[in-house]
């Protein structure tokens, strides 16, 4: 099935290579928002709340075209976890996912003649890291600027015991549903 042409609202590289060897046609125009964690906003909530306004904010660039726009978080526990500051916040965002079950919940949002946002949520079991294989990791440069601070298709796909749900959502766009949704726009 066609699927038009749309804009990607997002600089994120691995979201266009996801898109791209699916073979979607698509802009890039980077979106921005407010990636601030409001008090006792759920996972689910700040994923919506992001990935809408980082479309809105290219709304008026995409000359008519269909809007896309994500944002991808992990929740372990009660915590919710972006990209790491720096390797420090990297290492500890590491320890709290060693040896645990998390959650990686990717909001999209697909601006048309409406709005409509889903969330995406799969879940991944890491296993049991050292001290040493964390600072290998964090060395490797890899976790910056990834959600959870691991790359799931790169180094750190030795660390993934098991993952039910969609592989794409984590490494941070939901394909199947990015169809899905733009099939039904």
């Amino acid at each position: 099935m066609l699927i038009p042409r749309f804009v990607l609202a997002s600089a994120s590289p691995r979201r266009a290579e996801l898109l791209r060897a699916a073979g979607f046609d698509f802009d890039v125009i980077p979106g921005t928002a407010d990636e601030t964690l409001h008090a006792g906003e759920s996972a689910e909530v700040y994923v919506r709340r992001v990935a809408e306004a980082k479309a809105a904010t290219v709304l008026g660039h995409a000359g008519g075209l269909p809007v896309l726009a994500a944002d991808t978080v992990v929740v372990v526990g009660d915590l919710i976890l972006g990209k790491p500051a720096d390797e420090e916040g990297a290492r500890r965002m590491l320890a709290l996912i060693s040896g645990r079950t998390h959650v990686v919940m990717t909001g999209v949002s697909l601006f048309t003649a409406r709005v409509r946002t889903e969330v995406e949520v799969t879940t991944v079991q890491f296993a049991t890291l050292s001290g040493q294989e964390i600072d290998w990791y964090v060395r490797s440069g890899e976790p910056a600027d990834k959600a959870g601070a691991y790359a799931i298709q790169g180094l750190a796909s030795r660390f993934v015991q098991r993952i039910e749900g969609s592989h794409s959502n984590v490494v941070g766009l939901p394909l199947a549903r990015v169809y899905g949704m733009l099939r039904q726009a």
